[in-house]
């Protein structure tokens, strides 16, 4: 299967354009050799890739969100079907008076799933959006060999739980489209290796690049076995497309036997949850 990472800019507020610049991607990624037994290939945007991030107050971003149903999302999901491929794509999603930083999984279609982020930073349009509610819970993909794909997005894979509850629902790959800024460029570097690692599962974070209302974003979109390894990686803060061919099954093999019978791990079912009871309180 192939796994794959957009790192573009963004036309800030032009949800149009935008989309264009989503199908073109998309066109690009069409292209990749995949083999002639290859399945449908998975294509992973940033976060509020239809959108735009830097907003300063809750009216403007409203302006630039729209509903799931929109017809843009078909034009995304033809281009969609002539390739072959899935898209996660982020943007801000409208529903009555409510507005989420969303992502949604797109294929020929439509949309299969949406995720809406729960944990928000001080930062851009996450300070005017409203909260998800959404449990964890991945969504399977049918084909000749099924696979499961949870999303979160940005701040959320700063945290180990929900790439954890993720995880232990089933996914076999977790995505996470994010707007990582310059100033936390580390986290590209250690956050989609230690998920990934932690968790036995395969991992994509796409960030996007170039500046906006006085916010620059720092690239370096990877992709992720479930060893922790980097399988692809866009260093940089150039646009481009990365990608990864993965046997997706590996993600479900989480008994790992270095040395047989003297040197096995396995990352689920070594848990002990009976000392974990802290996790799920509040801090007071």
């Amino acid at each position: 299967m192939l796994i794959a990472c957009v790192q573009s800019d963004v036309t800030f507020a032009k949800v149009d354009q935008n989309v264009e610049r989503v199908c073109q991607w998309l066109e690009q990624a069409g292209q990749i050799d995949r083999g002639a037994e290859a399945e449908s290939g998975l294509v992973v945007f940033p976060e509020c890739m239809l959108s735009g991030y830097v907003f300063d107050n809750r009216e403007a971003a409203f302006e630039s969100a729209i509903e799931i149903h929109d017809l843009r999302f078909s034009a995304i999901a033809d281009v969609c079907r002539q390739n072959q491929l899935l898209a996660v794509i982020g943007f801000v999603e409208r529903q009555h008076d409510q507005i989420y930083n969303a992502c949604a999984l797109v294929g020929g279609g439509g949309v299969l799933g949406t995720y809406r982020k729960v944990h928000l930073p001080h930062l851009g349009i996450d300070r005017f959006t409203d909260r998800g509610t959404q449990p964890f819970e991945p969504i399977e993909v049918p084909g000749a060999t099924p696979f499961q794909i949870g999303m979160a997005i940005c701040y959320d894979g700063s945290f180990s739980e929900p790439i954890r509850c993720l995880s232990l629902s089933g996914a076999d790959i977790v995505v996470l489209p994010t707007n990582w800024p310059v100033e936390g460029c580390q986290v590209a570097d250690i956050v989609p290796r230690a998920r990934s690692h932690e968790n036995h599962i395969y991992f994509a974070a796409a960030n996007r690049v170039g500046s906006e209302n006085g916010t620059t974003f720092a690239g370096r979109s990877s992709i992720c076995g479930p060893d922790g390894m980097v399988l692809a990686q866009n260093p940089g803060s150039d646009e481009g497309l990365i990608w990864a061919d993965v046997d997706i099954t590996q993600s479900r093999k989480k008994r790992i036997e270095r040395v047989p019978g003297e040197h096995v791990i396995d990352r689920f079912a070594d848990r002990q949850p009976q000392f974990y009871g802290k996790i799920g309180q509040p801090v007071e």
